[in-house]
């Protein structure tokens, strides 16, 4: 192999491999004790591996598959087990909130856990239904399964696309404060969402304000039933919760009895989605036995693996059939909106557990990887799926080595599809909305609205802008809130802050921009010149123009600059620059500027005398400070010039 191999213990006691002088990432492991090391795509360098570095980087499993250590098989097994029996309860509620049939959560939590093994290069990201996207699919698809396929499948060949032309930048546009407001909102619509299964009330309306009217006038139609198991499985859960974020790390010098409780708690804790929907499952079933049922079940799930085809490009209705162009144009900005916030939050999700777990990821090969999954699984019935950041915890907390643990999790689901579907009749719908509302109450922030009172207040408009307008339509406010963000982007680059001082007791005026100049602020940047440089009782007799923070500038600012040149000639000042990046400098020789000066530092430029010629046509002589008509030449003198430092000479020639 040409390449030294050694196994060294971990924090934990546990094997981990290094390979040469290069670790293949090193890892803690949250729940398990145990410490692994995870290929990141970057650090399991190497020929040896593959021949190929353009296949190895756009098949990540080739970096670090050739290196597996069985060692690793233990963690990433249970990592994988403990993330399926989340992922099966999760996708039938998610189903719910996306408007679909229980079956089609179930077909999108597999097909995305075998892609991102091959194409992802976070190890703990684990794709499949969200409740966000299950939100913006029943806002997109109507309810329809057709339209929920297409939509995966176009979602899919724009975030492909998006990897391929190394798109990925676009996400940055999307500020935090959007996001906040966007997921916050979202936690409120999808949990009174809810309210009307733990009630046990049918025929609630989906919009939100609608909802939240229809839900309070018809509280008396409550099903008992229902009500108390929903409210049951609540308390369940937020016990179970409270007690795994409380839970000891169990070290090995531990005795074994402790070990072994450790486990079982942290199994039971982890696990308690499974558990809180079985324990409803069981007595659903019982009160059948005895011939009562006072719970709404979910009812019959078909048996057995979705077929795989292409998806349907039309949808054949009682009133003639919808074209493919009109279902496009019905899904309308849905098409943008949904690949744009599947990739935002699986890029979101892999860096935040690359830092953690010290591995880097690559973004553009996520956008890949998601676009993949995206279309493959819309030949599998899925709609739209994105990387979950609760079952992404889950998998870290579980100790889990490399993406092989995503192929135990899609088993599951698969065996779950084949041998299990006839016991989700049982299961009540009321747990079912205990489980979403447990996963999405944490995604509201409280605390960011006092954050950006205290840091920066201006950052309240975007996040109430969204906040507020997605409650009427999710895409109202995504788009709303990227609005005023890009208009508080624009206007800081428009009016960029620009310092204004004078030195040598006023003889001089230093002008210091704090950013790049771009051809909005170049008005911004003369108004402050020419404001204190010619309207002041005792003007200046130069002007410094310090561009230190000035990485770059564009032709209407060169042309902007010249302007102010001529008008401070005209006027009788001079106009010098200091501490040019080589970029702008470049940029302002090559316009040929006339009159232009520069010096590398401001104290170079303060102590650099001028001389100012001035030149008429007719002879004559001009008066010291008129305005000179023709042609004004500013000429930086030596510094062994017998002119004193700081002054200013004018020379007439006729």
């Amino acid at each position: 192999m040409g390449q030294s191999r050694r196994l060294r213990s971990g924090p934990g006691g546990a094997p981990r491999l290094e390979t040469g002088p290069e670790r293949c990432g090193g890892r803690r492991a949250g729940g398990s004790g145990a410490a692994m090391a995870a290929p990141g795509p970057r650090q399991c360098g190497g020929s040896c591996c593959c021949p190929c570095p353009a296949l190895r980087r756009r098949l990540p499993v080739l970096r670090w598959l050739p290196r597996y250590n069985p060692a690793w098989l233990r963690l990433d097994l249970v990592a994988g087990l403990s993330v399926g029996l989340t992922v099966v309860p999760q996708a039938l509620a998610y189903a719910e909130v996306a408007g679909l049939p229980p079956e089609y959560g179930l077909y999108s939590s597999f097909m995305g856990c075998f892609v991102y093994c091959f194409l992802g290069t976070a190890k703990d990201v684990t794709l499949g239904p969200t409740a966000i996207m299950s939100l913006l699919v029943s806002s997109y698809a109507f309810h329809e399964p057709v339209y929920a396929i297409l939509l995966t499948f176009l979602s899919g060949c724009i975030q492909l696309a998006m990897g391929l032309l190394h798109l990925g930048f676009l996400l940055d546009f999307i500020s935090c404060p959007v996001i906040k407001g966007f997921t916050s909102a979202a936690a409120i619509t999808i949990s009174f969402n809810q309210i009307k299964n733990i009630l046990g009330l049918r025929g609630i309306p989906r919009q939100f304000f609608l909802q939240v009217f229809e839900t309070l006038r018809r509280i008396g139609e409550t099903r008992a039933g229902d009500a108390v198991l929903g409210l049951a499985c609540l308390a369940v859960l937020a016990g179970l919760r409270a007690m795994k974020s409380c839970l000891p790390r169990a070290a090995h010098v531990e005795p074994l009895p402790v070990r072994v409780s450790y486990h079982i708690v942290w199994t039971t804790t982890t696990a308690r989605n499974a558990l809180v929907v079985l324990f409803a499952g069981l007595v659903a079933y019982s009160f059948q036995v005895m011939g009562s049922q006072p719970f709404t079940l979910i009812g019959s799930i078909p048996r057995g693996l979705p077929p795989f085809r292409l998806p349907r490009f039309s949808m054949t209705t009682p009133n003639g059939t919808i074209p493919f162009q009109s279902m496009v144009e019905d899904m309308g900005v849905g098409l943008a909106v949904v690949p744009l916030m599947g990739l935002l939050e699986t890029v979101a999700i892999a860096k935040a557990f690359a830092s953690q777990n010290d591995y880097r990821i690559d973004p553009n090969q996520e956008l890949l990887a998601m676009g993949f999954a995206n279309i493959l699984g819309s030949f599998v019935s899925s709609y739209p799926i994105t990387g979950s950041f609760g079952r992404t915890a889950v998998n870290a907390q579980s100790g889990v080595c490399t993406p092989a643990g995503g192929l135990v999790t899609g088993a599951l689901v698969l065996l779950s599809l084949v041998y299990l579907t006839s016991l989700f009749y049982y299961i009540p719908k009321a747990a079912l909305a205990a489980v979403i509302i447990s996963a999405v109450v944490p995604m509201f922030d409280a605390g960011i609205f006092r954050t950006l009172w205290r840091v920066k207040r201006l950052d309240l408009v975007p996040l109430c802008v969204t906040f507020l307008l997605c409650f009427w339509e999710i895409q109202y406010g995504i788009m709303a809130g990227m609005l005023v963000s890009g208009i508080l982007l624009l206007y800081s680059i428009a009016r960029p802050p620009v310092k204004v001082s004078e030195v040598l007791d006023g003889d001089m005026l230093l002008v210091q921009p704090w950013s790049s100049l771009h051809f909005p602020a170049v008005e911004c940047l003369r108004d402050a010149v020419c404001s204190h440089a010619l309207t002041a009782a005792s003007p200046p007799r130069s002007v410094i123009l310090d561009c230190c923070h000035i990485s770059s500038i564009d032709y209407t600012v060169v042309a902007g600059l010249a302007e102010l040149l001529q008008e401070l000639h005209k006027h009788g000042l001079s106009l010098a620059f200091c501490s040019l990046q080589d970029p702008v400098l470049q940029v302002l020789l090559s316009a040929g500027l006339e009159g232009f000066q520069h010096f590398p530092s401001q104290e170079e430029a303060a102590q650099a005398p001028v001389l100012l010629v001035r030149m008429r046509p007719d002879g004559l002589e001009h008066p010291l400070g008129s305005i000179v008509p023709a042609v004004s030449l500013l000429v930086p003198v030596p510094h062994n010039s017998p002119l004193a430092a700081g002054q200013r000479k004018v020379l007439d020639l006729r």
